[in-house]
Formats: structure tokens, sequence, C-alpha cells
């Protein structure tokens, strides 16, 4: 389905998307991101600091949140604006499972060729990100 920015109305739902996180991903992305900071592949470095364990990159979590407005509209280059609350860190497990995190969205506003989408993101009962709010032109 493709998206046609005629139709967007405010309270229409985002396609979801799930996404398992594992240490593995989170290494890769360390690399990938030049992001070495080890509480993201260190339970020792991580519980040094106070944390409960190794904690998944911020930005992975921003950014994999975003994949969900940028899929809906086709065009990452629609998105004018991008803001995020960070409520609560995602702690992975040292396993093969990892976790279950779900993104997803709806439209808050449609007012001059513009839409206000709110995200959330969802791992277990905590949501993980807080007032995420995405300026999407139409």
């Amino acid at each position: 389905m493709s998206f046609d920015p005629s139709t967007v109305a405010v309270g229409d739902q985002l396609p979801s998307l799930e996404v398992h996180i594992t240490r593995e991903r989170i290494v890769r992305y360390s690399g990938a991101s030049t992001d070495l900071n080890p509480i993201h592949f260190s339970d020792r470095h991580a519980r040094a600091i106070g944390l409960p364990g190794v904690v998944a990159h911020g930005m992975w979590t921003m950014g994999t949140a975003l994949r969900v407005v940028t899929d809906w509209c086709e065009d990452p280059s629609r998105v004018q604006s991008y803001f995020v609350r960070f409520t609560r860190p995602i702690q992975v497990p040292d396993d093969d499972e990892g976790l279950l995190v779900r993104f997803g969205g709806s439209v808050a506003q449609v007012a001059e060729g513009t839409a206000l989408v709110n995200l959330e993101a969802i791992c277990g009962d905590d949501k993980v990100l807080g007032a995420v709010k995405v300026e999407v032109r139409l």
C-alpha cells in the first residue's frame, strides 16, 4: 500500500514494528555507530555506574522507533523534526533470546501540510520512550 498524504487523518494508526534486541545486535550496533561505551556490552561496567546490567543504545531505540514513521510515509525526507524523551533504558539479558521491543504510533494532529505523529516503544510492560513527537511533511 502506498502512502497517500491526502488521506492522513487524526487517529490513524501507523503499522507497528516488533524487533528482537540481543547482546549480539548491541555489539554490532556499537561498532557501526562507534559508540563503544562498555555499558553496552559489559555487565561489570554497567553495574559500576549503577545500571542493573548491559543496556541498549538510546540512539538504537530512537532510530528504530523512527522506522515506524519512515516505513509509513515511505520517504525519510518527509521527517521535518523528531523529539524523544528517554524514560527507561532497555536492559538486555545475557542469553540468545534477547528481548522483544514493540514500536507503534498514531497521528495526533494534521495541519498546514504537516502531520504530528506520536510514537511509543514498549519492552515487556515498560514504556522506554516518552513524549515522542515526529513532524511529517504531507
